[in-house]
């Protein structure tokens, strides 16, 4: 038996190419892909495990739960992840409107040095990934928050 999960073995490492079995593939296409699967690829894949598993050798149900399980954990990250990030976002929402009537120095949007007193404050979002930012306006001049290097009291 042993010979057999041996040969196996060896035939399925011959089918790799000598990177991937060096363990020299690149970490971040590989983490790329993951990062782009979300729970609705986790079912599809599933879905499509089930259908095609043996008749004869049906899935063991510890494994079943056991997926079930990864598929409510990675629900739980998303959520908690999109948590986090509103949080953030208005983390910098307070932080910025703290700044209204505060001299500030920064990089402004268009690169430049600014150097004034925070008029306003807006949220602009990006259309093409939903990103928020956070924005103060010097006179005519905006600048992400992130971009501040410092405050003085006025």
């Amino acid at each position: 038996m042993s010979s057999v999960s041996q040969t196996s073995s060896t035939a399925a490492a011959t089918n790799f190419s000598s990177a991937e079995l060096s363990g020299q593939l690149s970490t971040s296409a590989t983490n790329e892909g993951y990062n782009s699967l979300g729970t609705d690829d986790f079912l599809a894949l599933l879905v499509q495990e089930l259908q095609n598993q043996d008749p004869l050798n049906p899935m063991d149900n510890a494994d079943m739960v056991a997926q079930i399980g990864q598929i409510r954990e990675i629900g739980a990250t998303d959520q908690l992840t999109d948590t986090l990030t509103s949080l953030s976002n208005n983390q910098q929402l307070v932080t910025a409107s703290g700044l209204i009537g505060k001299n500030v120095q920064g990089l402004g949007d268009d690169q430049s040095n600014i150097d004034g007193v925070v008029d306003r404050v807006t949220v602009e979002t990006n259309s093409e990934n939903d990103v928020r930012s956070v924005k103060v306006h010097v006179g005519g001049k905006t600048m992400n928050v992130e971009n501040i290097r410092q405050i003085q009291p006025e």
